[in-house]
């Protein structure tokens, strides 16, 4: 079977950033984005998700998180669009509920060719530590809508913003790896009436 990985570097006058993806791998991540909290929640989205993730980024920090954040996801989800082709043979859809301590948060997933995000996430506070919350939307929005997927998430409850935060990523990643997984039924088949996954 062909190797469902790529690479993209993008460089603006706001970052410079290099991914490289691959898909079938164990999670193995190495992140350096100058943003720890950041850097921690893609460590989970890879690891969870069995993607091989690196990403290296040099973003206008002194300002804010902000264009480091988004271009982090408008590659990822570039990268990932890229390793997956014309998207043959997956499974395309999955979903899941997933808890940690106080906190339940699903995520679904439809890796269609068409981006879409719905977010029903609501966070406490602001900040976690020195991150802005709402940048955690901004991430996933761009990866949807860079990657070509239909992506739905949703807090059903929760106290602790970091848990919020890491349960929408880690069932993320979850949803992810389901749904990128071979199908064995149809290994060559891509899986639309269309008979195409472009959008």
């Amino acid at each position: 079977m062909a190797s469902r990985s790529a690479e993209v570097s993008r460089k603006t006058k706001e970052t410079e950033i290099a991914v490289s993806v691959h898909l079938d791998g164990t999670g193995i991540s190495d992140m350096s984005t100058g943003v720890g909290f950041f850097d921690h929640m893609l460590d989970q989205l890879s690891r969870h998700s069995l993607i091989d993730i690196t990403v290296k980024a040099k973003g206008d920090l002194h300002i804010d998180d902000h264009h480091t954040v988004e271009d982090t996801g408008i590659a990822i989800g570039q990268a990932l669009a890229k390793a997956l082709g014309e998207r043959r043979g997956i499974m395309r859809y999955a979903s899941i509920d997933l808890a940690m301590d106080e906190t339940l948060t699903r995520a679904a997933i439809d890796v269609s060719g068409r981006p879409f995000l719905v977010w029903n996430v609501a966070f406490s506070s602001p900040k976690i530590g020195t991150f802005d919350t709402e940048l955690v939307r901004e991430f996933f929005q761009a990866l949807a809508q860079n990657a070509g997927i239909t992506l739905h998430v949703t807090n059903h409850y929760g106290a602790n913003n970091h848990h919020i935060a890491e349960t929408c990523f880690k069932a993320v990643a979850r949803a992810l790896r389901f749904a990128l997984e071979r199908d064995p039924r149809q290994p060559d088949a891509v899986p639309s009436t269309k008979g195409s996954l472009k959008g």
